[in-house]
């Protein structure tokens, strides 16, 4: 009896049976797939599903190759191709095509207005027809599973440029004509135009549209106009070309001098029909070149450019440039942002004659002294860089003055303090006042003297000596005029005070009398930006 109730004891209850068959159960379907096992996933692809299985520790890489499912290089996949499958899991293929497409679009050509006061107010003249240009863009698309994300243009090919319409419009101006002397020209919209014997008398010389104002002179006698034109090269490989036009003729036609990338300086030689330049190599950076500081000589005649200074550093600051000035009786004297001197034209070196405190700019410019010859050659006017109080080092210095050297005494001294760094001296012509001979000089004069760099200046006029200084124009209620070298007329007119001196206000071309200090406007199109006298 007591064994039958021991063993009925140790039997198994149902209830406890099974709840040991379900913990197995659980232990059993929770186990990882094992290597060599087989495991079933999804995979949508292409609008349609695909059920496969695969060897547990499969990635999804393995998988589209066991649905024979080929990805594109560009296709994204979810999970990642990289990614170990789990038994059930669900990828998601999502096609990314790229595609260049090619096309050609047409660049409607602009209309440009162009103020021109020789023709009657109202008046219109085709100057040059518009012309379409065409433009071969490339395009990139991104599509995904057939729609299209995005599309970018990547590359551009001008194929051919548009060229403006331009149109003369007549802006005939009320001014009352002058006579003048000698020959006028000026710089209006990138054409050359002469005045002769009167200001109602113009003419166009240059009409190419391309000149660029960085040369822009006459020849002593008048006859040859020298001007810089752009090139239509790349900048970074060639700025410019050096031209000569014969103003007398009817019909102009340009010279080409064989000269490229002219930026600081061009002059006719005196006594000669040839020029002489200075050179740069263009950069693809700021401020777009790198001076030569050379020296050529080439003639209107023909032949090839002829060196006369060999280039070299041009002394501190020297990439930026030098210039050049040529007196009467043919020395050349050359300035650059240290030094002033003069050139030696038949042994090809420089002779010192002043050293000059560099400006420090702080930019990718730096300044050059301006220098002018007086007339009678014995003095050499510029502007030098004075010193300021302590603790203003040299080169901060914000002062200039304008002096002079004398060839006669080597007198060096200041003739006139704090005129501003662009005071552009410019010498007249002699004139004979009984027994003596006098000239003047006509300088600028910068109206926030400490700010000569930004500031406008107003034109000034003196004895060469510094004495009788006196203020032309603008008047004192008017805003000053931009940097510029003031023009004096070749000869005074019958019943003339003083001499007519030409500037640029406003973008129009005035002529003062440095007598009465009275100032006529001659232009009122607005668009010059050079002008020559001689």
């Amino acid at each position: 009896m007591h064994r039958s109730r021991l063993n009925s004891s140790l039997k198994p209850r149902p209830s406890l049976l099974l709840i040991l068959l379900a913990i197995l159960w659980l232990m059993v379907s929770c186990r990882s797939p094992q290597i060599g096992e087989k495991i079933t996933v999804t995979i949508n692809a292409d609008g349609v599903e695909k059920i496969v299985q695969v060897t547990a520790g499969s990635t999804v890489t393995q998988a589209f190759q066991a649905a024979a499912i080929i990805p594109g290089s560009l296709d994204r996949s979810e999970p990642p191709f990289y990614a170990i499958l789990n038994d059930g899991d669900i990828i998601t293929l999502t096609r990314v095509d790229e595609v260049f497409e090619t096309e050609q679009v047409v660049v409607p050509f602009e209309r440009q207005i162009v103020r021109n006061e020789t023709l009657p107010e109202g008046e219109t003249r085709l100057v040059q027809a518009g012309v379409n240009g065409l433009q071969e863009i490339t395009y990139r698309r991104i599509i995904e599973n057939g729609a299209e994300l995005s599309k970018n243009a990547v590359k551009t090919v001008v194929m051919s440029e548009a060229l403006p319409e331009i149109v003369m419009v007549g802006a005939q101006a009320s001014f009352t004509p002058l006579n003048i002397p000698g020959t006028l020209v000026y710089l209006a919209g990138g054409n050359a135009w002469i005045m002769e014997g009167s200001t109602a008398n113009r003419r166009l010389i240059v009409s190419t549209g391309d000149l660029d104002g960085r040369v822009f002179t006459l020849s002593p006698n008048g006859e040859y106009l020298l001007f810089t034109r752009k090139s239509n090269k790349p900048a970074d490989e060639e700025i410019n070309t050096l031209w000569a036009v014969r103003t007398k003729n009817i019909e102009p036609k340009p010279i080409w001098l064989q000269a490229y990338n002219v930026v600081h300086f061009a002059q006719w030689i005196p006594g000669t029909n040839s020029v002489a330049y200075s050179t740069v190599e263009p950069r693809g950076t700021s401020p777009g070149w790198q001076a030569n500081n050379d020296l050529y000589r080439v003639s209107l005649t023909g032949g090839s450019p002829r060196k006369l200074l060999d280039a070299n550093s041009g002394g501190v600051y020297g990439w930026w440039g030098m210039t050049f000035s040529y007196s009467d009786d043919g020395r050349l004297a050359y300035s650059r942002p240290d030094q002033i001197g003069l050139v030696d034209q038949d042994g090809g070196y420089l002779k010192p004659l002043l050293n000059i405190t560099p400006l420090n700019t702080h930019s990718d410019w730096s300044w050059i002294p301006p220098i002018t010859w007086g007339p009678d050659g014995k003095t050499l006017f510029y502007v030098s860089h004075a010193p300021a109080p302590a603790p203003i080092l040299g080169e901060e210095s914000p002062y200039f003055d304008l002096s002079a050297l004398s060839f006669s005494n080597e007198a060096n001294i200041a003739v006139v303090g704090s005129t501003g760094m662009f005071s552009y001296p410019s010498a007249s012509p002699i004139r004979s006042t009984g027994r003596e001979k006098v000239f003047q000089i006509a300088y600028l004069q910068a109206i926030f003297v400490e700010q000569s760099e930004t500031s406008r200046y107003r034109l000034m006029v003196m004895d060469r000596d510094g004495s009788n200084s006196r203020a032309l124009f603008p008047p004192a209620d008017s805003g000053g005029i931009e940097p510029q070298t003031p023009l004096w007329s070749p000869d005074p007119l019958e019943g003339q005070t003083g001499d007519f001196i030409a500037v640029v206000y406003q973008g129009n071309l005035w002529l003062v009398d440095s007598g009465s200090l009275t100032a006529y406007q001659v232009t009122g199109d607005g668009l010059i930006n050079r002008i020559a006298w001689e």
